[in-house]
């Protein structure tokens, strides 16, 4: 008998449908019952038997269980939706950051609206009455765009900004605004579909009670929230963003420059080697000002940039002359400053590498 919901799919189509749908409502009620346990127990042993008689292999199991006690740690949507609704303008509302921060707030029930360079001459009507203005703009011009709309903003209307340097950015906003201000970095690109796991540092400047319930709405949404200091951040972005992304830059061009052929690499590669490739290709697949301004955003970065380059040259000189002893001793020096991370970094590659295991044989 066809089933009326799905009247084009056949027999096997159906069937596979219908599974689905079970299945949907059992995960639904696992996850709601992890709700219920604490996060320490919510680890629970995988059903061995089960697992053997169905034939299942154990990595089905574990992404399944996996995802579920990451659901587990979100609250339900539902209760989200439940906090009173408020205005939000976005500035910068049409880029990919601007617009996942509006689609997170509209599917919780918030009002959203949009101010880009065009408004410019209709910002003071399009920011009335916005409980939050939230900047998402290029960072060469965040403190520009700030001096020029604050005045416009009123008073008791909370601000904040998204931009990877946090120092300048309030000073800015503190002095061209006198209510509420909060920093906020998002460590986090393009492709996340909401705040979960998803690390977001907050700088508090000014009246936290006027926008913590944007900080609780992240929290509730998974997010992994960082408190710290405008000039702690800014520190500790110099290897966190700068340094990282000059060296996967700097990787990029050398396989350009060499006409490495990607593909026929990833042919012959480890996971390993793809998920490094993977990094630098996602880099390249994105807009090259944006990080190029991130490594020029200070001097304290382009210094450390240079740094790193007398790094890669003087190793470089110990490889040309077979300077294995050297090479060893280096090896060790580093190690120490790594520590007890190898173990979590060899357990979560792991884990990695066996999703891309499944990624790639399910495509």
């Amino acid at each position: 008998m066809a089933d009326p919901a799905f009247p084009d799919r056949n027999d096997d189509e159906r069937q596979i449908a219908d599974l689905d749908r079970q299945l949907v409502d059992l995960l639904e009620r696992r996850v709601a019952l992890l709700r219920q346990r604490s996060p320490e127990s919510r680890n629970l042993p995988a059903p061995q038997e089960a697992l053997t008689r169905a034939d299942l292999p154990g990595y089905v199991w574990r992404s399944l269980d996996t995802a579920c006690r990451a659901a587990a740690q979100v609250q339900p949507p539902a209760q989200l939706r439940e906090m009173p609704a408020r205005k939000v303008t976005i500035v910068g509302g049409k880029g990919v950051m601007g617009q996942f921060f509006a689609q997170r707030l509209e599917y919780f029930g918030h009002r959203v609206a949009i101010l880009t360079r065009h408004d410019w001459e209709r910002a003071a009507a399009i920011m009335a009455g916005s409980d939050l203005v939230l900047f998402c703009v290029p960072i060469d011009r965040t403190v520009e765009i700030i001096e020029q709309l604050a005045p416009q903003i009123p008073p008791s209307t909370a601000i904040a900004d998204i931009t990877s340097i946090k120092a300048p950015q309030l000073a800015a906003m503190l002095a061209a605004h006198p209510g509420p201000v909060v920093g906020l970095h998002p460590m986090f690109g393009p492709g996340i579909e909401s705040f979960l796991s998803q690390k977001v540092v907050v700088c508090g400047a000014r009246d936290r009670e006027a926008w913590q319930w944007f900080i609780d709405l992240m929290d509730a949404d998974g997010a992994d929230l960082l408190h710290c200091t405008a000039e702690d951040h800014d520190r500790t972005m110099i290897a966190v963003q700068a340094i990282r992304h000059f060296a996967t830059f700097g990787l990029g061009i050398f396989l350009a420059d060499a006409r490495i052929d990607i593909g026929r690499s990833l042919d012959l590669s480890s996971p390993i080697y793809r998920i490094g490739i993977d990094l630098v290709s996602r880099l390249f697949g994105q807009d090259g000002a944006l990080y190029v301004d991130i490594m020029l955003a200070t001097p304290d970065r382009k210094q450390a940039i240079r740094q790193l380059a007398d790094t890669f040259v003087r190793l470089a000189e110990r490889v040309e002359a077979g300077d294995r002893a050297g090479l060893i001793a280096e090896f060790e020096a580093a190690t120490t400053t790594f520590g007890g991370e190898t173990d979590r970094a060899v357990y979560e590659s792991d884990r990695l590498i066996e999703m891309l295991s499944i990624l790639l044989s399910s495509s």
